[in-house]
């Protein structure tokens, strides 16, 4: 019985085998729009972070895969081959960090070829910038200059220039994403994956994920750009992942091979693309046929695409094609569709109702501050290298460019990085630095020398620079003046317009006095260093350095210094053997936190008291505003049962929060002079701060020290100040996007949805970088911030800043690392100290936004000092010791920023400038400027003026007489 039914099974067989044969298939994969069907858009694509779990160098040549095994090398080496392999595939690629990387080692004749691949348009550079940034902490400066790079880049290499923004993967999207580096940027679109979880749902509901952004009010319409939200996230619906590990079922199209599946994997690719059209308008939907770090071996998803545009064409119920976000935009804009409008931003991110990711706006604050630093210093070294001319053959500030734009990336600056990745962006930034700062110096040497000795090639002068000047570390302030010596203090300004600010260098002797370079004696201010400065300047520059400061400084030297737009003035230090005596005098007292204290002039005063700090203005005889500063620390959830989620480098959720007191015994510094007054607390052994007031300004300078946060409890800290005041605001406050535009914000409200906000603290942050405001009938209280950091205001009248961080638990989103920064010394390791400043006035309803816009530009460009050490007057009388690009009494108008100020490799110059204020913003400012360039720049011709937007003008200029004036509105 068994040998007949044998015999049965090989006769069935053969029938079954009989008639099939197994042969090559030629797919049609011929791109078509086809107008009466649904179109199926498949944009094959790779996600490469530019750092993040391993450095951007461990991701290109695929190292330390014990992490992750991803190499971009591999992939851009496949997915080239594949393309040439055959015309109708298409890729788009993003990063152009990793592009450079790879180009930078392919023949000349594999360069040919890849040239035609972006002629044609089979590889597609999207986006363009050399990573892709974040959207929460970066500045608008950053965002333009690696985009800018990126750009730069594909122009010179390939003659292309991007159309389409594609910012898939940063947590959140602001306003200035969608105007300024979308719309105005020249961009047709801009596409992401991430917004918050409510919003999404009902965007999936009403088919709004494509709508029209409107991100700034003062340009309107002109602003607009079409945006498209995914449906899910930036990777394929399910079951259409095709990396070589990948589970998804391939199409088996093999008749003499088992598992022939064809017709089941159509349906598949119909069902889930109907689905999509149910939450989309129009006939076309985009499929993103890829993620992170896939394509290293293409053929494998090539393959695959290749069969389901043939099959599910010849099915005929769907029309499929390999396309690009550029091509899927055209079709779009052809379908002449209306599209809902959007406005204002998408801050706050949630993907879970505990899971708000607001945390990440203060991470790794350390870091957001020294890229923050280096952005101005950046703008100032271009400028002097401008000034000087750019010279390829000694250094430039290329290096500081490319360390910049990578730390742009969303998980760099945003602190969402391992910590060895951290070290990595730490150590280009500070290798760029120092390029630009032999640059920095050489330039300064140039524009001072006499015009007898003005050849680049014998710079002269040597210039010192302090880049730990913020932990009162300075070698050349410090060193002890000999008989006869005296150091020369060059301060340059990189603003346009003339400005008078404090400078402070720390000294060792208090027999000092400054002058002007006239010889005329300068008011001075000298006070000691405070034992917490002196402890974390031992501490930093050992670790930093690996050795203990050579010099002791015990003083701090202040001094006003007049600096003319875009030059320099110089002062010359002298250690005259006699203590400063009247004026220039610091008068310095000691008292307890149960006394009551009161200092500043004028109408601005700091009462201090058992209650804590309190900032009081005057702002009329019958008008007068106070604000208590505190500090607090929220505990920072380890997850539950139910719900595990914890806080982390990116998620902010809170357990709680206790106020940090001071101690009943504890004893504050009282420090007064002609120049400033400041009271110095130590709140406990880790939170001091510095409450400062200068001479003839209205606001107050906080400069607080955090750490190192403790850690021995188990609990995660999340420290904060909060500013309360009895200010009616309706839970409304504005914070800034990226640096420019301020968006109205009220608290537990969201324009485009009904929010449930499970988590009233964490959904109610939002970012800042430059600041917050509120206000009432009666006043406007503001707060500008030194670096990018998370802040709200939860309660009526109360503004609150995130400032530190220390966590327990990882929160369960990629990182895999638990955020907790330490500083090593050779007697061991503990947390990170971080020290920064915040400045807060009070105002008249509607007069903060001048401080707030021209102070904000002078916390964004510091005053860049050079020292230089001379014998007599030697240097003062052979050297030019005040310049300016400027013509003489020449300065742009208050509501006009320089921003960029570049000489370019082919010789020709970048200016940007920006109108600084927003329609209705200001009575005074918010008005058409004008800006004279004969003026701005002698001998110098404007060549091409080409206007990027209305807030911004791009101008190239060449060496020739300038005759243009031009208006900015």
């Amino acid at each position: 019985m068994a040998v007949k039914c044998f015999s049965l099974y090989l006769i069935l067989a053969a029938i079954v085998i009989g008639g099939v044969t197994s042969e090559y298939i030629e797919y049609n994969t011929k791109p078509r729009i086809v107008p009466e069907k649904i179109n199926v858009h498949l944009v094959p694509h790779s996600h490469d972070d530019v750092g993040w779990l391993k450095t951007v160098d461990q991701y290109y040549v695929g190292s330390n895969n014990s992490i992750r095994g991803a190499c971009v090398q591999n992939v851009l080496d496949s997915v080239i081959a594949s393309l040439l392999d055959d015309e109708n595939r298409k890729f788009i690629y993003v990063e152009m960090a990793f592009f450079q990387r790879w180009w930078r080692q392919q023949s000349n004749a594999k360069k040919v070829k890849v040239k035609k691949l972006v002629d044609s348009g089979q590889l597609e550079f999207i986006n363009g910038g050399m990573c892709m940034h974040d959207e929460a902490t970066p500045h608008y400066i950053d965002m333009i200059d690696q985009t800018t790079l990126g750009h730069q880049f594909i122009k010179t290499e390939f003659g292309q220039v991007p159309r389409v923004g594609w910012q898939i993967d940063p947590f959140g999207h602001s306003a200035v994403q969608a105007y300024l580096l979308g719309a105005e940027f020249g961009f047709d679109s801009l596409f992401f994956a991430r917004i918050d979880y409510q919003d999404r749902a009902k965007r999936l509901r009403e088919k709004t994920l494509e709508v029209i952004w409107q991100g700034s009010k003062s340009l309107g319409s002109s602003s607009q750009i079409f945006t498209g939200v995914f449906p899910r996230h930036y990777d394929p619906p399910e079951g259409f992942t095709f990396e070589i590990n990948d589970v998804s079922a391939p199409i088996q199209d093999d008749p003499l091979l088992f598992d022939y599946n064809v017709q089941e994997r159509v349906n598949d690719f119909v069902a889930a693309a109907l689905a999509q059209v149910n939450v989309t308008r129009t006939n076309h939907i985009m499929w993103l046929m890829g993620t992170d770090f896939r394509y290293q071996y293409a053929y494998s998803w090539f393959r695959q695409i290749d069969k389901f545009i043939h099959y599910v064409n010849k099915d005929g119920r769907l029309n499929v094609l390999y396309s690009t976000p550029s091509i899927y935009t055209d079709a779009k804009y052809a379908a002449n569709e209306s599209w809902p409008l959007k406005t204002d931003d998408f801050f706050p991110y949630a993907d879970k109702p505990n899971a708000y990711w607001t945390g990440y706006f203060t991470s790794r604050p350390a870091f957001k501050k020294y890229v923050r630093d280096l952005s101005g210093y950046y703008l100032a070294a271009r400028q002097l290298e401008f000034l000087r001319g750019r010279d390829s053959s000694g250094p430039t500030t290329d290096m500081l460019a490319d360390a910049l734009a990578i730390a742009q990336h969303h998980d760099a600056v945003s602190g969402t990085q391992r910590q060895h990745v951290a070290a990595d962006y730490a150590l280009r930034l500070s290798m760029g630095y120092l390029q630009a700062e032999k640059l920095v110096a050489s330039s300064l040497s140039f524009l001072s020398a006499a015009k007898s000795s003005t050849e680049k090639k014998n710079p002269g002068t040597k210039f010192q620079q302090c880049p730990l000047l913020n932990i009162s570390y300075c070698p050349a302030s410090e060193a002890r003046l000999l008989s006869g010596k005296s150091l020369v203090v060059v301060v340059y300004n990189s603003l346009g317009w003339k400005r008078e600010e404090v400078v402070r260098v720390p000294v060792s002797s208090e027999n000092v006095i400054v002058k002007d370079a006239s010889g005329k004696e300068v008011v001075f201010q000298l006070l000691p260093l405070s034992e917490i400065a002196l402890r974390i300047r031992n501490e930093y520059v050992k670790a930093y350095l690996g050795r203990s400061p050579r010099d002791t400084a015990k003083h701090v030297l202040a001094f006003t210094a007049s600096v003319p737009p875009l030059g320099f003035s110089s002062y010359v230090i002298s250690d005259t053997g006699r203590t400063a005596r009247g004026l220039s005098a610091s008068y310095v007292t000691s008292g307890s936190m149960n006394q009551n204290v009161e200092v500043g002039q004028g109408n601005l005063k700091l009462r201090y008291s058992e209650e804590g700090v309190k900032i009081t203005r005057h702002l009329s005889t019958k008008n007068q505003v106070t604000a208590e500063q505190s500090y607090a620390y929220y505990i920072g959830s380890n997850g539950t049962d139910k719900d595990p989620q914890a806080s982390g480098a990116y998620v902010f959720r809170p357990d709680g929060v206790l106020p940090i007191k001071s101690k009943e015994e504890a004893q504050f510094t009282i420090v007064q002079g002609p120049l400033f007054d400041e009271v110095h607390q130590e709140l406990n052994s880790w939170i001091s701060q510095i409450t400062r007031v200068y001479k003839g300004k209205n606001h107050a300078e906080i400069e607080f020290t955090i750490g190192p946060i403790p850690a021995d409890d188990g609990i995660s800290k999340e420290i904060i100040t909060k500013l309360t005041t009895t200010m009616k605001t309706n839970g409304t406050f504005y914070t800034d996007s990226n640096g420019r535009d301020f968006i109205k914000r009220i608290r537990d409200f969201r324009t485009d949805w009904d929010v449930q906000v499970y988590q009233p603290v964490a959904g109610n942050y939002y970012p800042l970088n430059l600041g917050i405001y509120m206000q009432d009938k009666t006043s406007e209280l503001s707060v500008l911030v030194d670096r990018a950091v998370g802040g709200s205001s939860l309660e009526n009248g109360q503004i609150e800043l995130m400032l530190h961080r220390r966590m327990q638990h990882d929160d369960i989103r990629g990182v895999g690392e638990i955020l907790n920064e330490t500083v090593c010394l050779p007697e061991g390791c503990k947390g990170l100290t971080i020290q920064g400043k915040f400045y807060v006035q009070i105002d008249k309803p509607g007069d903060g936004a001048k401080w707030r816009r021209t102070f904000g530009q002078e916390i964004y460009s510091p005053l860049l000092i050079a020292f230089t050490e001379q014998e007599g007057d030697s240097w003062i009388n052979s050297h030019k010791t005040t310049f300016s690009a400027f013509e003489p009494s020449y300065s742009l108008p208050k509501n006009v920023a320089l921003l960029t100020l570049q000489e370019l490799e082919n010789g020709e110059v970048l200016l940007r400038l920006a109108h600084l204020f927003e329609v209705g913003e200001d009575s005074e400012y918010s008005v058409m400027a004008k800006v004279e360039l004969k003026k701005l720049f002698h001998n110098k011709k404007v060549r091409q003026k080409k206007t990027t937007l209305l807030l911004f003008v791009s101008l190239y200029v060449n060496k020739n007489n300038c005759r243009s004036v031009f208006n900015m509105f």
